[in-house]
């Protein structure tokens, strides 16, 4: 990994996510231990960040902080990599435990700003309560990762800076390919894209079937991004990812294409303006 420079890409690894098991992936890391084994593999393989979903001992997506603060200390033991902790959790999990999280104080945290369908659930992100962890973070130092599932969620962002809740630079992760969001589609990427602040960062977060096309595009367009096993199990229509450092070392490969090399976290730290001291 370089120390940064105005082409290098942060690579993040998503390792876990709220929606696949091990019955669909033997590999999935869910154990404290296992997801603090995937991050270091994941690090090494050329990933600045992780983005980090929690699991109870049945692998059900949980919010409680013991088992928070034990991953995080984990993750910090092995390797030196920014955590991105997901106040999303999972569709089930009520928001007050999911915003609590931010109390543990990481690097970084996930912001989802607007309600929504996803799949055949609910996604629950009220807006009183956004607002309260948006100024939260903000008294805490923690940088929001701002996931914007359709461009109506762009605008709810914006109006969050406004209200001088969220303080730039904004880093957004456009995602795609949620069913309830907006369509996976090389138009939708770059109108959303089009959308968002010009000293803004962005990343694509692609799910699915479109994960490799437009984690493609977005490096060719001089965005970041995320892999991962939270968004695809698959290397190709024949071969699963073996785990979550294979995929980040693909998104590597490709950006190389593009003669973009993986910042370190250092170097990510600084481009996002991410305070790490004292932090997990």
């Amino acid at each position: 990994m370089t120390s940064g420079t105005a082409s290098d890409v942060i690579l993040t690894a998503a390792l876990t996510g709220p929606i696949a098991t091990r019955d669909d992936h033997p590999g999935l890391p869910v154990t404290p231990e296992q997801i603090a084994d995937a991050a270091a593999d994941a690090h090494a393989a050329g990933a600045a960040i992780v983005h980090v979903h929690l699991r109870d001992e049945q692998g059900r997506p949980t919010a409680d902080l013991e088992i928070a603060e034990r991953t995080l200390g984990l993750i910090g033991e092995r390797c030196d990599v920014l955590v991105q902790l997901s106040t999303g959790v999972g569709l089930d999990v009520p928001y007050e435990e999911r915003a609590r999280l931010v109390e543990l104080r990481p690097a970084m945290a996930s912001l989802n700003v607007c309600s929504m369908s996803f799949g055949r659930g609910e996604f629950r992100n009220p807006p009183d309560g956004v607002r309260g962890l948006a100024e939260r973070m903000r008294e805490l130092g923690i940088k929001p990762e701002l996931e914007v599932y359709d461009t109506g969620h762009v605008d709810a962002a914006l109006e969050l800076t406004r209200e001088g809740l969220l303080e730039p630079p904004l880093q957004f992760s456009i995602v795609m390919g949620v069913r309830g969001g907006m369509r996976a589609t090389p138009e939708n990427l770059v109108n959303t894209a089009a959308m968002l602040p010009d000293d803004a960062v962005w990343q694509i977060v692609a799910i699915g079937r479109a994960h490799l096309p437009l984690l493609t595009l977005a490096l060719a367009l001089g965005a970041n991004a995320r892999t991962g096993l939270e968004d695809t199990l698959v290397l190709n229509r024949d071969a699963r990812a073996p785990d979550n450092a294979t995929l980040v070392r693909r998104a590597a490969e490709i950006a190389a294409v593009f003669d973009r090399a993986p910042m370190d976290s250092a170097a990510a730290a600084a481009a996002l303006r991410v305070s790490t001291e004292g932090r997990r």
